[in-house]
């Protein structure tokens, strides 16, 4: 006696009618809110740098303390040159702010030592 799931299987493949097609281009827009550009799909505008380089300053280590109400507070420390730590509770917290005040002082990247010979 055989019984039939009426439930169809999950796992089938199903072919393409007719295999691969190309791709066809999308209708032209017509009109003065047409994107003008130099090539289909490149506007010929070019966005301002939002972050402009004006006077050769950088980040180069950061501090980022969250604490929320009701929990456990975080904290995560980094810096250019390959420092990264992180903590979790109070204390931790606290000592990883001190740590991160400390390295600021002894840091290269935080106190480049070129041109200070010649001044």
């Amino acid at each position: 006696m055989s019984t039939r799931d009426p439930r169809p299987s999950l796992k089938s493949i199903t072919s393409s009618p007719g295999g691969p097609r190309p791709a066809e281009p999308a209708p032209a827009s017509e009109g003065r809110s047409a994107p003008k550009g130099v090539a289909e799909g490149v506007p010929s505008a070019l966005l301002p740098d939002p972050h402009p380089a004006t006077d050769g300053r950088r980040i180069v280590g950061g501090l980022r303390v969250t604490a929320p109400r009701g929990t456990d507070p975080t904290a995560t420390s980094w810096c250019a040159c390959g420092r990264d730590r992180s903590a979790i509770g109070h204390r931790r917290v606290l000592a990883l702010i001190d740590d991160h005040t400390h390295h600021r002082t002894v840091c290269p990247h935080q106190h480049p030592q070129e041109g200070r010979a010649a001044a």
